[in-house]
């Protein structure tokens, strides 16, 4: 299997792996704007038939690259991604607890969001 298309659906709070026009994977994420502006992941998801194939970390070293872009903090709130972020060190930057604090807020406010 090739690499899957990695699109950023920002409308929709998601960064999808794409392969043959399907969809085989997701973070679902939100923007903070404040305290400072931060890419918020919350869930990472691969479909069963293409776990083990690398796409969850595909999809966190994209958001990553995506944040670099943007000039944007990742506080990240997916066990999965804080994981890959703590073994890729070089690549993820580690959010202050301020800012952690912030998007749990900003999450329990939007409880229907995730």
């Amino acid at each position: 299997m090739s690499d899957p298309e990695i699109r950023d659906d920002r409308a929709a709070g998601r960064l999808e792996a794409v392969s043959g026009g399907d969809v085989v994977g997701r973070i679902e994420y939100f923007v903070l704007e404040s305290p400072e502006r931060a890419l918020v992941p919350v869930h990472t998801v691969v479909e069963p038939a293409h776990e083990g194939q690398g796409i969850a970390g595909s999809l966190a070293r994209e958001l990553y690259a995506i944040a670099r872009s943007e000039r944007s903090a990742v506080a990240s709130l997916c066990p999965y991604v804080t994981q890959w972020a703590e073994r890729h060190p070089d690549e993820a930057q580690p959010a202050d607890e301020a800012l952690l604090a912030a998007a749990k807020d900003w999450l329990r406010a939007h409880p229907g969001r995730f």
